[in-house]
């Protein structure tokens, strides 16, 4: 399914410098096959530290890690 935002303005470099912090903190987290509650706080933190949360953000959460957990290549560690 083909979603576009047209409205959407490319993100400062501020956004993106968040991105790739957030990226790399689901990324060490998933990085053992399991996710814990304390890696899932983690990446809530690392979300929500320029308190604000974009759809980027959320759709980087949904395809690091709620697309491999139901895939089955990430499961919970709780």
């Amino acid at each position: 399914m083909l979603i576009e935002r047209p409205n959407v303005a490319q993100p400062t470099p501020e956004e993106k410098q968040h991105l790739e912090r957030l990226k790399t903190v689901i990324n060490n987290a998933v990085a053992d096959g399991k996710i814990s509650r304390k890696e899932l706080d983690d990446i809530r933190a690392a979300t929500y530290a320029d308190k604000k949360v974009t759809v980027t953000e959320l759709e980087l959460y949904r395809k690091l890690v709620l697309d491999k957990i139901e895939t089955g290549e990430l499961q919970y560690d709780w």
